[in-house]
């Protein structure tokens, strides 16, 4: 009786087949995700911060967002940044992170498509594309292009490489045992785990239900273990991340553990209904009937798992965020003048860094505020404790700048688009300003009040209710420059930048007291003048940084050429400097 002989499989070309084609499915998920979220980050964060008024919406801004930049991670990094500012709370976050595990279903959509046989053509297109594009966007267009292409031409190469063990009885009979639900869980979460892409396994599975290797059940139980397994690149992305980051992981692995719990009891009947609705090929038989129907089948049962646990978890978001709370408990916020918003995290998503930046400009702004609050009270009245504290807080200012501009330094090697790197250098030089702006009370101001001091003279209270009606003034524009800054109110700038006039009437109404009170008979009046006078001049040059940054936040927000001619001519003297006390103020 003649038996049939096994032909050996050629482990080497198995291993290169299969591992070279994951290596390029990786990397051109990289690449794409990479690529989207440049070009289209600046749009899902607005999207976010538009739809996430309640949690059906923000489960929708969390599909929308995920399914465009096809990277829930991303989307979990816009959502850190949003709970962090106060933008979200954590009940719309986790809203916003069920619904990114819906986007993450197109993956495997287009996946099952047999689309893999056009690899080579998204690659040669999309790289002529990113050869001959002359902006940055139209380039990270073709990038996205050429990661798709490698994603499927891995999956082509995978397919080719396992195409032999449909003949392998022991890989038939390993198949077998996915059968049990908790082994191919088991083997979807390890693997996950190891590969760090859900969408590999996904990928993977795919592959082998395309050879009719992998029945439409254990397909589901490595996919539901896949959701698990994706867990881990959560929870390790979260470490040494901020508090809301590790609170996001967690409501990532509770709502993709419990809904794994909870359906991994109903594959039979959860593949039944995947099967009563998705295409047939009845014309087919046996393995090729399995091959055709089964990548379809998986496709659609990845959704209706992530569909369906969506639809069960969104009425449980505010319980959900307080069992994070309880678990992962706010920290309170650091005192004194460390960065709060500057987190690496936030370097994968230029559009987002930006936003973290701003914000923190805030926080310089504020510093300035408080020392520009104090100043005219220690210069004219204070004592050298006085004085050596107010200096004492540029050191923070100094501090927080240098955070600042080497914060933007590393966002200047990640790929920025459209106006993102106009706004980079805006904020560099508004951070310069705003530093120069603690300089100038620290190394003027600070030392004219110790020099008024040494001189052992006094400023008259005329002379004060004088400077006073000034620098209230100066406070004012100030105040509605760092609102500009706060909400990116273009008509708050302008008046800002405009603000001239009444500063300079103030100043020449102070000076022109100062010249009648020369004839005054004190003692040290020419040193007491000299002083005062320095005290204006100063107070001055505070008002044109001021305008200064309202200027370039004009230039940032893109003012129209007929605000930027009317600037001009408060502009001739005045350009942003890098360096200490700016001289051309």
């Amino acid at each position: 009786m003649n038996q049939a002989v096994v032909q050996p499989i050629e482990t080497g070309a198995l291993i290169t087949g299969l591992g070279g084609g994951l290596a390029l499915f990786l990397y051109g998920m990289q690449r794409m995700t990479d690529a989207l979220t440049t070009v289209a980050g600046s749009g899902m964060k607005n999207l976010l911060g538009r739809l996430t008024r309640n949690r059906f919406t923000a489960a929708l801004a969390g599909t929308i967002t995920t399914a465009v930049i096809q990277s829930s991670s991303a989307t979990t990094v816009l959502v850190v940044a949003f709970v962090s500012t106060s933008l979200l709370s954590l009940s719309q976050a986790v809203g916003v992170i069920i619904g990114a595990n819906v986007g993450t279903t197109v993956t495997a959509q287009i996946i099952a498509f047999e689309v893999h046989k056009y690899g080579l053509l998204m690659i040669a297109s999309g790289f002529l594309v990113d050869l001959v594009a002359k902006t940055e966007r139209i380039k990270q267009w073709g990038v996205a292009l050429m990661g798709l292409g490698l994603i499927f031409f891995g999956m082509e190469l995978m397919s080719s490489a396992t195409g032999p063990l449909r003949s392998w009885p022991p890989f038939i009979a390993w198949m077998q045992e996915l059968q049990h639900p908790l082994v191919g869980i088991a083997v979807g979460m390890v693997f996950t785990a190891v590969v760090q892409s859900s969408s590999a396994t996904t990928g993977i599975v795919i592959v082998l239900a395309s050879q009719g290797l992998l029945s439409l059940e254990s397909g589901i139980g490595v996919i539901f273990g896949a959701n698990i397994g994706t867990c881990v690149t959560a929870i390790i992305s979260a470490i040494g991340r901020p508090r809301v980051a590790v609170q996001a992981a967690v409501v990532h692995v509770i709502f993709n553990v419990g809904g794994v719990v909870l359906w991994m009891f109903f594959i039979p009947q959860i593949a039944e209904l995947v099967r009563s609705f998705s295409p047939a090929a009845d014309d087919l038989a046996g393995v090729a009937k399995l091959a055709a129907e089964t990548p379809r089948q998986i496709a659609n049962a990845h959704t209706l798992f992530n569909v369906g646990n969506a639809l069960l978890f969104i009425w449980f978001t505010q319980p959900l965020a307080r069992l994070v709370n309880r678990l992962v408990p706010e920290r309170p916020q650091p005192k004194g003048i460390l960065p709060r918003y500057l987190d690496p995290l936030f370097l994968e998503q230029p559009a987002v860094a930006l936003d973290q930046v701003r914000r923190e400009l805030v926080r310089l702004a504020e510093c300035d505020r408080t020392m520009l609050e104090d100043c005219l009270a220690v210069v004219t009245e204070g004592s050298r404790s006085d004085a050596a504290a107010l200096a004492k807080a540029d050191d923070e200012v100094d501090s927080l700048h240098g955070a600042i501009v080497t914060y933007l330094g590393k966002l200047s090697q990640q790929d920025l688009v459209g106006s993102q790197p106009k706004q980079l250098h805006g904020f560099i030089g508004i951070a310069n300003n705003l530093e120069n702006f603690a300089d100038v009370i620290e190394a003027n101001l600070a030392d004219l009040a110790e020099k008024r001091l040494d001189l052992g003279v006094a400023v008259s209270p005329s002379t004060i209710r004088v400077l006073e009606p000034l620098h209230r003034r100066i406070c004012k524009n100030f105040d509605l420059m760092l609102r500009a800054l706060q909400t990116g109110d273009q008509e708050i700038a302008r008046k800002v930048a405009h603000r001239k006039k009444k500063v300079k009437k103030l100043a020449e109404d102070a000076t022109a007291h100062l010249a009648r009170r020369l004839i005054a008979e004190e003692p040290n009046r020419l040193a007491a003048f000299q002083v005062e006078t320095d005290i204006i001049e100063n107070l001055q040059r505070l008002n044109a940084l001021t305008r200064l940054v309202a200027r370039q936040l004009l230039e940032i927000q893109g003012s129209s050429g007929v605000d930027r001619k009317r600037e001009k001519t408060t502009q001739k003297t005045h350009t942003p400097s890098a360096g200490r006390n700016h001289q051309g103020v």
